[in-house]
């Protein structure tokens, strides 16, 4: 654990689901943990000096976590400074250096989403096939209900039935109304679900879109339309664009960042399947690279998986 922290920053009320978050996301980061603590470990054996060499090492280490050149770059010279500055001379004392860099780095990112600045507060889901968009959105319709909020959930993917078919299901699953066309245009529905949710006094609006790669310019075209039609329905809307990405991509999630963000102006990103990859520490990445807030993560399946981001935490699961 990290003891130069501040622990309130890291407390999360856990949702009655028996296991705390704080495990939850430790046991998601297993893989990422398992490649990062045990190689540096090595590396950081009592009695080792200090040197270039060590850095290097640390350097193959970072790298291979997908933290990406730029993050490793930042975090290998901020910990070499802080080495210096405090006088360090054994290679046992680097690790709580790293943690704390990797901490400050990441603290940007840790912005929790707040909804209530509008009524009904619109949030615009986006993403490549399989980022896990649609279950995501199931997750923080359950999320958003646990604060006392009212939700409804727009089908705007129109390319696949089968993901209309699933919002139903987390519909029903979360006594949540979903707004659905069979074929249709995207936008048109998610103006009909804004102005139901008006009609309604709903407070929360989340839209989903048709997965598609970057490279698909027709389709980053719509998504730019989606955005414009949720104008049409309320001017300042939609009041977030949420990214959602899967981390099993690694450096493929921080390029996709950009060039959604540039299509639509992503205001937040959502990182999923965390549990399944070694490559968490692309988070670094992100947040080198544009440090767009990282509202939420998810570690699992389970509906209660998909959290606000806390730099604190993730930091403590990532380290033994």
């Amino acid at each position: 654990m990290l003891s130069f922290l501040k622990r309130d920053k890291s407390e999360i009320a856990d949702s009655g689901s028996g296991t705390g978050w704080a495990a939850k996301l430790r046991q998601g980061l297993a893989s990422t943990r398992a490649r990062l603590s045990a190689q540096l470990a090595g590396v950081f054996g009592a009695g080792r000096k200090i040197d270039e060499a060590l850095f290097e090492e640390m350097e193959s280490i970072l790298l291979s976590c997908d933290v990406g050149t730029d993050a490793t770059a930042h975090l290998l010279d901020a910990t070499r400074s802080r080495a210096r500055a405090q006088g360090l001379t054994d290679a046992a004392q680097i690790q709580d250096v790293l943690k704390q860099a990797l901490l400050e780095l990441l603290e940007p990112l840790e912005q929790p989403l707040d909804t209530s600045r509008a009524r009904p507060f619109v949030i615009l889901i986006a993403g490549v096939n399989g980022a896990g968009k649609t279950t995501s959105i199931g997750k923080l319709a359950r999320l958003f209900q646990m604060e006392g909020k009212s939700v409804l959930l727009a089908a705007g993917d129109t390319f696949r039935a089968a993901a209309r078919e699933q919002l139903k299901v987390w519909g029903e699953r979360n006594n949540v109304t979903v707004i659905a066309q069979e074929g249709g245009d995207a936008a048109a529905v998610i103006f009909d679900a804004i102005q139901s949710a008006k009609a309604k006094n709903i407070d929360v609006v989340i839209a989903d879109t048709a997965g598609r790669l970057p490279t698909q310019l027709h389709l980053m075209e719509e998504l730019r339309k989606v955005k414009r039609v949720i104008a049409k329905a309320i001017p300042d809307a939609p009041h977030e664009v949420l990214l959602v990405l899967d981390a099993n991509n690694g450096q493929n999630a921080v390029s996709q960042v950009k060039v959604f963000d540039a299509a639509v102006g992503v205001t937040g990103i959502v990182l999923t399947k965390l549990d399944g990859t070694a490559k968490g520490g692309a988070i670094a990445a992100m947040a080198r690279n544009k440090p767009i807030p990282l509202r939420f993560i998810g570690v699992g399946e389970a509906v209660d998986d998909l959290r606000p981001f806390s730099a604190v935490q993730f930091v403590e699961a990532l380290f033994e």
